[in-house]
């Protein structure tokens, strides 16, 4: 497994827009869609990468207890499906329906997204308050596949709780997000992350 980390965007930093298609409903999402909620996660992931894997289920509870509260949330896959297949758009419609995601998972096929929020981990977290402003980037919690260490989404939670209270997160509490590098197609790596 390679390990890589999320590269810790500038709080504060707009939400950059995306219209993306959603392979299981064939509808375009985009960012414009979630300008009435009081906070938007958007996450990188992808349906292979063991990290997601590891957190998937706990992941989507989660979100799924705080959508009531106004959380709305996205999932992005950017992976070069030539190359991982496990990756396909159509694979993605699988893994949405076994597990129920209460959320969009969305296709970045030419990977521009995933520049443009700087993503460079499976999964890798960007979660925004109500006027689309960065206010907490990092892990779900301290657990990894290779520990023993109870998924409990601490991280994520109180990061869900300060920003729908309308209160700071501070930036020494932020740790950075790890996982499997994005799989950038041949030639298209950013800058940031080569």
């Amino acid at each position: 497994m390679s390990r890589t980390e999320s590269t810790m965007l500038k709080l504060g930093t707009l939400a950059p827009d995306f219209a993306l298609p959603e392979p299981a409903t064939g509808k375009i999402i985009r960012l414009s869609d979630f300008n009435t909620n009081k906070a938007l996660l958007v996450i990188f992931m992808c349906n292979h990468c063991p990290y997601v894997l590891h957190l998937h289920k706990q992941l989507n509870d989660l979100i799924a207890e705080y959508q009531s509260k106004g959380l709305a949330a996205v999932a992005i896959n950017a992976n070069d499906i030539e190359n991982y297949p496990d990756d396909s758009p159509d694979k993605m419609v699988t893994l949405s329906k076994e597990m129920n995601y209460c959320f969009p998972y969305l296709f970045d096929e030419d990977q521009s997204v995933a520049k443009a929020y700087k993503a460079a981990c499976t999964p890798d977290f960007f979660l925004f308050d109500s006027d689309l402003k960065l206010a907490y980037r990092g892990q779900f919690d301290d657990s990894r596949p290779s520990n023993n260490n109870t998924i409990t989404g601490s991280d994520m939670r109180s990061a869900f709780d300060a920003v729908l209270a309308m209160e700071a997160i501070s930036e020494n509490i932020q740790k950075p997000s790890m996982g499997c590098n994005i799989k950038w197609k041949a030639d298209n790596a950013p800058d940031y992350f080569t």
